[in-house]
């Protein structure tokens, strides 16, 4: 049987093997050992461990895709088991204040390589953004003083740019690597959350302040182009979907459903027309979140009409275009969960 089976065929049996039996099929002879180290193979077992992460997000650096796999099988090994001797704890000293957010600005959190190094920024009462190598334990820039206290930031790994703002709602862009300030923008009012799409071509930032407008800036420019006022004087949250093309602003504490839009829209504003959205009909929704997996599915937790339960339902989100305009939006109830003083029940919508 060894004999008669070609590369091609040992390859599509190869692709049903996990990573133990292909490593067992690679001590038969040196025909099976040579196929079994075919680089789509590991790639695709990387794939189908590590489903959660995109294919952009794994990069094996100067190792093979085999080398990667075992490297990082054998790291959460390490973290699972967790034996003292696998951790270093280490006291890095700077900031005078509390700090409030961090955030890797690595470009890639999955090299194992050695050749990449792990940096994260930091924000702080002080008045001051930092970045610090976690290998070394030091401190590799800090920013002058600031105006106000710096309360959020978000990363741009692949720019190599971090944005801060603070408590006044002024935004900056900082590089990364040197902590060279760059553009500034004011909101006038205080920032309620803001998110970063890190795109090759057009980063851009989603910004939603306390007054309950959602802007759409590019990055580095912080030029805006586009503002929408979503729930006025409303506590807000939002959030992207895993596929970047669709965002959710909840109002927190308001009888009133999510807003979902469509990104597209809003980098591409038209004249004298909104964006294209829609307020998803569920009452006072306290959590949402997408499922993981999946391009863009909403999972909103909310009550029913009477308030008498509390119920879980998933939301499909598509857009629908006509005559080559995106002008509408598809939203497909999938199924509900209902939480009350009865048992746990489903029904699908």
């Amino acid at each position: 049987m060894v004999s008669q089976l070609g590369v091609d065929e040992l390859l599509h049996v190869f692709s049903f093997l996990e990573a133990r039996d292909l490593l067992q099929a690679a001590q038969v002879n040196t025909v099976w050992n040579e196929v079994s180290k075919t680089k789509e193979l590991w790639r695709q077992l990387c794939l189908r461990r590590w489903s959660s992460c995109r294919a952009s997000q794994m990069v094996p650096g100067t190792q093979t895709w085999k080398q990667y796999y075992l490297s990082r099988s054998e790291l959460e090994f390490r973290v699972e088991s967790g034996r003292p001797e696998d951790f270093v704890c280490k006291a890095i000293a700077g900031h005078t204040g509390q700090i409030d957010q961090l955030a890797y600005v690595s470009t890639n959190e999955y090299r194992f390589d050695g050749r990449e190094k792990s940096v994260v920024c930091t924000v702080s009462a002080d008045c001051t953004v930092r970045a610090w190598d976690l290998h070394e334990g030091t401190e590799i820039w800090s920013s002058p003083v600031q105006p106000a206290p710096l309360v959020n930031l978000v990363t741009y790994p692949q720019q190599q740019l971090v944005i801060t703002v603070d408590t006044q709602g002024l935004i900056k862009v900082w590089k990364a690597e040197t902590g060279c300030e760059g553009a500034s923008f004011s909101l006038l009012t205080s920032c309620a959350a803001m998110e970063a799409y890190d795109r090759p071509e057009d980063p851009f930032l989603l910004v939603v302040c306390a007054e309950g407008n959602l802007r759409t800036l590019m990055v580095p420019q912080l030029k805006v182009v586009s503002k929408v006022t979503t729930f006025p004087h409303a506590s807000l949250g939002f959030s992207g979907s895993p596929d970047g093309q669709w965002v959710y602003v909840f109002p927190q504490h308001l009888d009133l459903g999510p807003q979902v839009f469509y990104i597209q829209s809003l980098l591409d504003p038209l004249e004298d027309e909104p964006p294209v959205s829609t307020i998803l009909p569920v009452n006072l929704a306290s959590r949402a979140c997408w499922a993981p997996g999946e391009a863009a599915r909403l999972i909103v937790m909310h009550r029913n009409s009477d308030c008498t339960q509390m119920i879980v339902t998933t939301f499909e989100l598509k857009a629908e275009k006509c005559r080559g305009r995106t002008n509408t939006l598809g939203k497909v109830p999938m199924l509900a969960a209902f939480f009350g003083s009865s048992p746990l029940h489903y029904s699908a919508s």
